[in-house]
């Protein structure tokens, strides 16, 4: 049983998480950097505290503040939402020491999962189709020229510690190979602590397609459908859809495996999703597992209609996982869009600032994951995301005009937000049709200059 939770993370995670803890009657404790003293999840928290100023590494990177933070209010478990130390083996491993419930993954999946080469190396002998790639992160330029001459080009240079597009790079030719290869080992340094980087065969146009499990602490795991994530800049997603469009029920029946052998390979325990290329021919490749909750959650919970915070809860806890083939099969169709304060006419750049007036869509279909309002400032130090608009539909074509209207009754002053490109992608033919892939955005923006 858990009797009160620390809430290590902010923005609208935060404020999700303590929806859910609410719903369930569990006390919670937001914690907050200084920075966010004025955010909503504070503003309508019970009780928070402040675990330091506005950097990141001085607050919510800091396990020793987090912990004091639990301790101090007597929270008996802590959830890291997701992002900063959602998967970080030493916090988990921190609170199984001082008897504080970890509400995620046990500290050794969190290890075997972080370490991106590793996690090929597992999968690929749970029996899961890996993209070729090297078998250990690249020690120098001398034998990342021979490995990419083996794979043949193009090659994708990709951190070994963490995702979300940093530390990756796209090499076509040879000669690019050492420029790529010391900027991708510069930015994983930076962004993970660890400038390993391994290199895989890099797969032209394919399809983004996760799997979100569930699985509890007496070996059950279940698939919760999948979803494609295709529409990225950079690696980093902008487009959201639940049930995958267009995937046959053999392809879907094999994804749903492979992210449960996978899962079960590495003793999973709690919510996480496991994420996959998928190819013209239907092929597809693992190339990691994120072992927290992922951002585009909702959509999952829009179909089936299940509250995937509320049950890390109670797997967490030690509940059994009790869900039925009714309860997972899809209903309808639901599309997130993340709205952020960047400006994409200037490369996607981050615009910190105040939020003049915000008035968030509603109506049929529409939900609304946010901790934004008028007079919000919007602080330079982290993820510049201010929400995401969810819309389901009986099927795909209702979700894609009701999301596109919800984006219509949108405003946001103050702030610039990527709001017109996304309609304009919503209302583009190769969208409409599900011909888009991972290159769409890309290729769309490069069409829009020329």
């Amino acid at each position: 049983m858990i009797r009160k939770v620390l809430i290590a993370n902010r923005g609208e995670i935060a404020l999700r998480v303590l929806r859910a803890c609410r719903e369930l009657g569990i006390p919670a404790v937001v914690a907050y950097s200084e920075a966010d003293r004025e955010s909503l999840p504070v503003r309508l928290a019970d009780e928070a505290i402040c675990i330091g100023p506005a950097p990141a590494e001085r607050s919510y990177n800091h396990i020793p503040a987090i912990i004091s933070a639990a301790v101090v209010t007597g929270c008996d478990a802590l959830h890291p939402g997701y992002g900063f130390l959602a998967e970080n083996a030493l916090l988990a491993e921190i609170c199984e020491e001082c008897g504080i419930t970890f509400i995620g993954p046990r500290p050794q999946t969190l290890r075997a999962l972080g370490d991106k080469a590793e996690a090929r190396r597992l999968m690929q002998r749970a029996g899961l189709p890996i993209v070729p790639g090297s078998e250990t992160p690249v020690r120098d330029a001398s034998e990342a020229r021979r490995i990419a001459r083996k794979l043949g080009y193009p090659v994708l240079v990709k951190a070994a510690a963490g995702g979300g597009g940093r530390g990756m790079r796209i090499v076509r030719e040879e000669r690019e190979l050492a420029t790529a290869l010391q900027v991708a080992q510069q930015e994983a340094q930076a962004a993970f602590g660890d400038p390993s980087v391994y290199l895989e065969r890099y797969l032209e146009r394919p399809r983004h397609v996760e799997v979100q499990i569930l699985a509890d602490q007496h070996g059950n795991i279940v698939a919760v459908g999948e979803r494609d994530c295709s529409i990225q800049r950079r690696y980093q997603k902008l487009i959201e859809e639940a049930p995958a469009p267009d995937l046959s029920a053999r392809v879907r029946d094999a994804l749903h495996e492979a992210a449960v052998r996978g899962a079960r390979a590495v003793g999973y325990v709690g919510a996480g999703t496991f994420e996959f290329l998928v190819d013209r021919e239907g092929h597809f490749y693992f190339t990691e597992a994120n072992a927290r909750l992922q951002v585009e959650h909702p959509v999952t919970e829009a179909v089936t209609s299940l509250d995937l915070v509320q049950w890390q809860l109670a797997i967490a806890a030690g509940e059994r996982l009790a869900l039925r083939e009714r309860d997972l099969a899809p209903r309808g169709h639901a599309i997130e869009v993340r709205v952020t304060a960047e400006d994409p006419d200037r490369d996607f750049a981050p615009r910190p600032g105040r939020i003049e007036q915000l008035v968030w869509p509603g109506g049929p279909g529409i939900r609304v994951d946010s901790h934004a309002y008028a007079g919000y400032v919007v602080p330079p130090h982290y993820d510049s995301l201010l929400g995401k608009v969810i819309a389901w539909g009986l099927d795909r074509a209702q979700a894609i005009e009701r999301l596109d209207r919800a984006l219509r009754e949108t405003i946001i002053d103050g702030v610039p937000t990527p709001i017109p490109l996304l309609r304009r992608i919503l209302q583009h033919p190769d969208f409409r049709a599900s011909r888009h892939t991972t290159t769409f955005l890309a290729e769309y923006l490069a069409s829009q200059q020329s």
